[in-house]
């Protein structure tokens, strides 16, 4: 007797095996048979005839968590319409945990307003304790973020980290890792992370070695700096031995966009000396970032505090301007995605607001961070589509959405978010699977389950076999389609006929049942 039955799929395991035919059966939360169950019993039967039986995916670069949507929109409908079962937060150096005191939480400030939020943890241990009180619809693991950890200890402070403080560090590290953490991020880009040396990250990284983590960064450069990022980044992973991941690899300004060969290189170079290295990409040549980062460094050192006082100073106003103008970036191109002024704003293009006010573009993106407080989400068209495609298919890459979960009605916000949270990894089946047929289902698939399941040490997940959990979709390979674009991304995809979590299902015939299955998966 089970409890459901799903008949006559093709069957993609995850691995990379070719598709067959089969049924199967799931019985409480796991998968207890794949074969011929023509003659067995059921409570549920889900028919899957013609249509493509797989893992369901893994998003190991997802924000739910930092853009404060796992206890806002538990449900998660935009990830969950894409076949996404299992989603990994902490990333890009910013977690909800741990927390020497509620003001650490300012790590996420750049994602979301922290002023109405209340803590009921400190601890990793606490924190995923109460996310198993409040449930999701997906399953949820974390990384521990190092910009969270500096903040613990060093606050405001924009510095080295002393031996007494590195050592505190490395404290609060070693215990979520027995809390239950599956990794460090670091987010170098970011302000509170920019002080942190070389011996810091090595000394960290050792501890995540030894409790057998990944290290995943959001590196310090991804425009003319990535050499040297990437570089980095590998050394960290050498002078360790711990399992390197790198978030969203990219490479942003068209003037850099042939460095991607090089970055290749040295990635594949690494690879053959014994660093353990991966990478995770969307599927689009718009990016998502915070708009402080795109200014020149100085302007922002020092934190948003500092950040604002200099861009209100009158007197040193020209001189922002002018080294924005010098720096070759070209702020024209930004499209405010999200802010305080999202529902006051009747155009989202830097260059059209500029135009319409007589002034310089830089002199809006200026006048857009102190009237936000600092917290602007912006996109731009800034990559390269051929860049994109070959990373995509390395054998070294793996997805990522790099975006959160919502539901549609979270357009009446007025926030413009990124089509990636409505659609990356049915992009990726769509696109490149079907439409251009660069990539095999068998191979999209294995980037998207049992990759990252291996990478990230999620275990009994990410492939189709017996005593694995029941996180399985059911698609119609016929209908897949990601409807999110950069104009209107409020668009749930099309083709994911049922996702089942843990043995439960959260869609039905293409409907959100509501559901909310999801687990705490610890280290």
């Amino acid at each position: 007797m089970y409890d459901i039955i799903i008949r006559n799929g093709n069957i993609v395991d995850g691995l990379g095996g070719e598709i067959y035919k089969a049924d199967i059966g799931i019985r409480d939360d796991k998968i207890v048979a794949i074969g011929d169950l023509h003659n067995e019993k059921w409570d549920l039967e889900i028919n899957a005839t013609d249509k493509i039986v797989c893992p369901g995916f893994i998003d190991v670069n997802n924000h739910s968590d930092a853009y404060w949507q796992i206890f806002t929109n538990p449900t998660l409908e935009s990830l969950a319409y894409q076949g996404i079962t299992t989603i990994v937060g902490g990333n890009c150096g910013s977690s909800l945990a741990p927390l020497v005191d509620a003001s650490a939480i300012a790590s996420v400030q750049k994602w979301s307003d922290i002023k109405n939020i209340n803590l009921n943890w400190l601890t990793l241990k606490e924190f995923l304790e109460v996310l198993e009180t409040k449930k999701m619809a997906l399953n949820f693991a974390t990384l521990v973020g190092h910009g969270t950890l500096r903040r613990g200890i060093l606050k405001d402070q924009m510095k080295i980290a002393e031996s007494k403080e590195l050592a505190f560090i490395e404290k609060m590290l070693t215990q979520s890792f027995k809390d239950g953490a599956i990794g460090m991020s670091s987010g170098l880009v970011y302000t509170h992370a920019r002080a942190a040396s070389i011996h810091e990250l090595i000394a960290l990284a050792k501890i995540i070695k030894k409790y057998d983590g990944i290290y995943v960064t959001h590196v310090r450069d991804e425009r003319e700096g990535i050499i040297k990022s990437i570089e980095e980044a590998i050394l960290i992973a050498e002078e360790s031995g711990v399992k390197l991941h790198i978030s969203h690899l990219k490479i942003m300004g068209e003037k850099n966009w042939h460095l991607l060969d090089e970055v290749l290189f040295l990635i594949g170079r690494a690879k053959e000396r014994g660093v353990d290295v991966t990478f995770d990409v969307y599927p689009y040549t718009s990016t998502g970032t915070v708009l402080y980062t795109l200014l020149p460094n100085w302007i922002s050192e020092g934190g948003k505090k500092m950040m604002l006082s200099r861009l209100r100073d009158l007197s040193i106003r020209q001189k922002i301007i002018k080294d924005m103008r010098e720096s070759g970036f070209d702020y024209a191109k930004i499209n405010i995605a999200a802010s305080s002024l999202d529902k006051s704003l009747d155009k989202r293009n830097v260059g059209e607001i500029a135009k319409s006010h007589g002034k310089y573009p830089e002199e809006i993106v200026v006048d857009v961070l102190i009237a936000s407080e600092g917290r602007v989400i912006t996109s731009m068209e800034v990559l390269n589509q051929e860049n994109v495609d070959k990373l995509i298919l390395h054998p070294l890459s793996m997805i990522g959405s790099n975006g959160s979960g919502y539901n549609v009605a979270h357009a009446k916000t007025g926030e413009l978010v990124h089509p990636r949270s409505f659609g990356a990894f049915t992009r990726i089946l769509a696109k490149y699977a079907m439409e251009e047929r660069s990539i095999s289902w068998e191979e999209a698939v294995k980037k998207m389950t049992s990759i990252p399941a291996e990478r990230f040490g999620i275990k009994d997940r990410g492939k189709l076999a017996e005593n694995y959990f029941a996180d399985i979709v059911v698609i119609d390979r016929d209908k897949i389609e990601d409807m999110a674009t950069t104009s209107n991304p409020y668009q749930y995809s099309k083709g994911v006929d049922f996702v089942l979590v843990n043995g439960q299902v959260v869609v039905s015939e293409g409907k959100h049942t509501g559901a909310l299955n999801g687990e705490i998966i610890r280290r």
